[in-house]
């Protein structure tokens, strides 16, 4: 028979529960100021029900009511520069925040209110509309809510997304030293999800001050808790990670704020995250104002059991028992927030032939559809530019690609102290797999992070420190295929948060990652991500072919205020070419394409390793062909001046690119190309990719599934011979 031992978690697990002497202890003010804010937050979510009711709040309307305690009690625990965000269902968060920095001094249940919190109301209430007045001018709706002077990271639509953003300010917090923590809400449904685990992991191991908070409200729309997981008690979670873990009864508002400045206690000490679970009850469905046993997963007795157990009636039976208000003080407070939100929503609507509508005023310009989409690029003004052809520094014509990318990264990382660069091995390996990172863990060990394997997690934590401000993070995905891993974050959040906070929130990140077709590795580890991230919306991508244009275009990326992908090739690695000696600290315009080899017959559009393969081809066939490096990928930044340009000379254009012709760049850029240049075509954009199957590990079959010299060459002999053009010029 064996030995039995049973282990003791690190971390430990309690429940916490507000005892007769906290609640004999509770200071009036913070009584008076956590009841009004949580008949504020019921008044505003019941005229948003009421506005979803009747067809004027488009899309869904993902009410709190019944949940108030836990935002409220956590809110009022927090410092004006702690941080919050949140998940889809996060209107009360989003004001108990705002509420809580509006009026820090308090709230006087028994005066009117200021102007402030009326006009945070109304804000809030035109962005859940759809309206120009709202924080995020409309764009945001009822799960984008984003206030980041009052702490409001920004709520969002995927489920648990958020979560690894929160931890990338609670980085930066932890490394300016503040003290200051960031609160992430999520409920019962995220517990599950990946990125919510693998964040917990990253964030113990880092000691990072931030607080899990978990809305356990049974139920992910219609599934109860029951059913999606073997241990419904979601606090557990943290154990696993070595995480200290709290159980409250979100309901009791006062339990949560003790359980929050506990929390706060172990972040703001340095001893790294929290879990706070706290159990509440969503009254209503999953969106609309129709309660759960409307659609036949709950019941009407259990709803009652705990409608009984209001958080605003029990604080205010609390403060009545203790009589720090009277019983009509809180009707008239309950009356006057319901007053005030009928006020705002008139000021938004108006009654036309006895039908209400939104002011056709308040929506925003349709011409404001994709302002804001990528910045106006200002950030880069008084940038010294560069080209090879006219530096006047010092040049080393044999230099080694992968020097200029170490040797760039260094000398930003020496004059930039914003700039973190975190990813798998990136610390290790003589400079991760390729050297690319060599000597930064030596020089700045603060600021060259070795990653868990975890994309989803470190990824996500980088948004987050550039959301924040204070950071530039550069991140390395080892294989650009690992992106699906991480896509919620590298499409959902990064690309989209600018646009959909508003347009006025930058998102400075840059994600490094190379091409490695021809190395052996395969399916997974050999993709050329330009076409995916060329189709999908925010993001800027540059593709250096030269190491002095790697180092004029990593400084422009990291200048810029947007999110940059910039491709690397393994082909390049090796290769030499001239890059500076000592000056480091040029920049290559981003929209600027180089012509490569002029030329009359054939204009030639290429990028990263292909750019020598084509030059080479065209030099064998003595073709007379213009070959332009793109170097800038993203729509915005195409250089259609020096494109157009040339086509209008050649009438003749072919597209060269590496890669599956599944997710091609050249497929994109073609259909752009016949839009823009139609008239000026002789005949139709050829174009030269890979096959439609990605690379296999067969030496044969990898070539066969990439683009080769042979095949750039018989595409330009057909883009002649179809113009009855001779190969060389006449």
């Amino acid at each position: 028979m064996p030995d039995f031992t049973d282990l003791t978690p690190l971390a430990p697990w309690r429940e916490i529960r507000a005892t007769e002497a906290d609640r004999t202890a509770l200071d009036p003010e913070t009584g008076r100021t956590m009841l009004s804010q949580l008949c504020l937050i019921r008044a505003f979510e019941e005229k948003v029900l009421d506005l979803a009711g009747r067809g004027l709040v488009h899309g869904p309307a993902h009410s709190a009511i019944g949940q108030e305690g836990g935002a409220v009690g956590s809110a009022l625990a927090m410092r004006p520069t702690d941080q919050v965000n949140g998940s889809h269902r996060a209107h009360h968060q989003f004001l108990a925040k705002a509420l809580a920095y509006v009026a820090e001094a308090g709230i006087d249940p028994e005066a009117e209110f200021d102007g402030e919190i009326r006009d945070l109301s109304k804000k809030t209430l035109a962005e859940i509309m759809g309206l120009a007045q709202g924080f995020c001018r409309g764009r945001g709706g009822s799960m984008h809510l984003r206030w980041a002077e009052a702490g409001n990271l920004g709520t969002n639509a995927i489920v648990g997304g958020g979560v690894p953003m929160a931890a990338g300010a609670a980085w930066a917090h932890q490394q300016a030293g503040t003290g200051d923590v960031v609160y992430t809400y999520f409920g019962d449904g995220a517990v599950n999800i990946g990125s919510v685990l693998e964040t917990m992991n990253l964030a113990a191991a880092w000691k990072l001050p931030i607080c899990f908070f978990i809305e356990n409200n049974r139920y992910a729309v219609s599934t109860h808790v029951s059913e999606a997981t073997a241990e419904p008690r979601l606090s557990a979670r943290g154990l696993g990670f070595g995480i200290p873990a709290f159980k409250v009864d979100g309901m009791d508002a006062l339990s949560v704020l003790i359980a929050s400045h506990e929390a706060n206690r172990i972040m703001r000490a340095g001893e790294g995250p929290v879990v706070i679970e706290a159990d509440l009850y969503r009254y209503f469905h999953q969106n609309g104002p129709l309660p759960g046993s409307a659609f036949g997963y709950r019941d009407k007795a259990e709803e009652a059991e705990w409608r009984a157990r209001d958080p605003i009636e029990g604080l205010a039976g609390l403060l009545q028992t203790r009589q720090i208000i009277g019983e009509d003080a809180v009707a008239g407070l309950r009356a006057r927030c319901a007053a005030m939100m009928e006020e705002i929503a008139g000021e938004l609507t108006e009654t036309v032939e006895g039908k209400t509508r939104v002011i056709p005023s308040l929506w925003p310009e349709e011409s404001f559809r994709d302002a804001g989409l990528r910045g106006d690029l200002s950030e880069m003004d008084g940038a010294r530019y560069e080209e090879e052809d006219s530096f006047s520094g010092a040049l080393d014509a044999n230099a080694k690609f992968i020097d200029a990318v170490a040797n760039v990264m260094h000398r930003r990382m020496d004059t930039d102290e914003r700039i973190v660069v975190l990813g798998e091995d990136v610390h290790r390996l003589k400079g991760g797999t390729n050297g690319a990172t060599r000597g930064l863990s030596q020089d700045f060990p603060d600021r060259c992070l070795g990653t868990p394997i975890a994309e989803n997690a470190f990824t996500g934590l980088a948004a987050g420190m550039a959301a924040d401000g204070r950071v530039r993070p550069v991140i390395e995905f080892m294989y650009p295929d690992f992106m699906w891993v991480a896509a919620d974050q590298v499409f959902n959040q990064i690309g989209k948060a600018r646009h959909m906070f508003g347009g006025d929130s930058p998102m400075p990140l840059v994600l490094r990652t190379k091409v490695a077709m021809g190395t052996g590795y395969g399916s997974q580890h050999s993709m050329d991500p330009a076409g995916i991230f060329a189709t999908a919306p925010g993001w800027r991508i540059v593709a250096p072919s030269t190491p002095f244009d790697y180092v004029g275009l990593m400084n422009s990326a990291l200048r810029c205020d947007d999110p940059v992908l910039v491709i690397e090739h393994v082909d390049l690695y090796a290769s030499k070419g001239a890059a500076p000696v000592d000056d480091l600290d040029y920049c290559i315009p981003l929209g600027k394409a180089k012509v490569v080899r002029p030329g009359a017959r054939l204009t030639i559009l290429t990028y990263l390793a292909m750019v020598e393969k084509t030059r080479q081809v065209v030099e064998d066939l003595g073709v007379d062909a213009e070959i332009i490096d793109l170097r800038s990928l993203d729509r915005a930044s195409l250089d259609w001046e020096t494109i157009e340009a040339s086509i209008r000379k050649t009438n003749n254009v072919l597209i060269v690119e590496q890669g599956a012709r599944g997710t091609s760049y050249g497929g994109m850029l073609a259909d752009e190309l016949q839009r823009r240049v139609f008239d000026w075509l002789d005949q139709p954009v050829q174009r030269v990719t890979g096959g439609e199957a990605s690379p296999s590990i067969s030496k044969v079959l990898e070539a066969a599934a990439c683009a080769r010299p042979a095949d750039i060459a018989r595409a330009i002999r057909a883009a002649m011979a179809d113009q009855g053009l001779p190969l060389a010029a006449e």
